[in-house]
């Protein structure tokens, strides 16, 4: 090795350890997403925290958000945090986008991290539907947060029942954070009501990102 290689070596940042990937449409990030953030940051110790939004979604049978607007809504809902970046390699793809693909482009990148993919209960029940969901196992450990059992727009104010996870037969851990059953649909429905109460958006959304959404018009229903 050359002086300048030395150099270079002692000055390059070191490689994480521990990574979350936390995916999903993100259409709009809410307050469930970011607690949920928040407590796999503090609970699984993690050196960085990647958020991406999906490009497009196989799972889904309704039209996303354009990109643009959720990667913006994704850097005012979690550019605070530490050691959390927004990554937007998913909406970049041509075609579907699966967490298989994305995994296997985090190995090559990140060869010695340990791997932690973030999970609502919801998509733990689901998870043996996703394409490739074995490969998807090998290559991250599983970390779960509860939800309630109703969730969505006629739901926001029964968070008492925890969705059931005790027959699950796949190793997961478990993330520590307080109920909620706030959810995007919910967030949607709010948004397109013209009458919608600011104060209600805020109890969903951080407020830059309601700001955003009434900036650009999004959600509204055609009048």
């Amino acid at each position: 090795m050359s002086p300048q290689d030395a150099g270079s070596a002692e000055c390059a940042p070191p490689q994480p350890l521990r990574i979350g990937v936390y995916g999903g449409a993100f259409d709009p990030p809410h307050w469930a997403h970011r607690a949920l953030a928040e407590a796999a940051l503090a609970q699984l110790r993690l050196d960085r925290l990647l958020i991406l939004p999906t490009g497009q979604a196989w799972h889904k049978a309704r039209s996303l958000t354009d990109a643009q607007h959720r990667l913006a809504m994704c850097l005012l809902a979690f550019g605070d945090l530490p050691h959390t970046q927004v990554d937007p390699r998913e909406t970049r793809r041509s075609g579907p986008s699966f967490t298989a693909d994305t995994l296997q482009e985090l190995r090559q990148e990140y060869p010695a991290a340990q791997l932690f993919l973030l999970l609502g209960a919801d998509q733990l029940l689901a998870f043996k539907t996703w394409m490739r969901w074995p490969e998807v196992l090998q290559m991250a450990q599983l970390a779960v947060a509860n939800r309630a059992t109703r969730i969505g727009a006629d739901a926001l104010d029964d968070t008492q029942a925890e969705t059931d996870l005790s027959g699950v037969d796949l190793p997961f851990i478990r993330l520590d954070m307080p109920l909620t059953n706030i959810s995007a649909t919910a967030v949607r429905a709010r948004f397109g009501q013209a009458l919608g109460r600011a104060g209600t958006h805020a109890a969903l959304v951080p407020q830059p990102v309601a700001s955003y959404i009434s900036q650009h018009h999004l959600y509204q229903k055609p009048s």
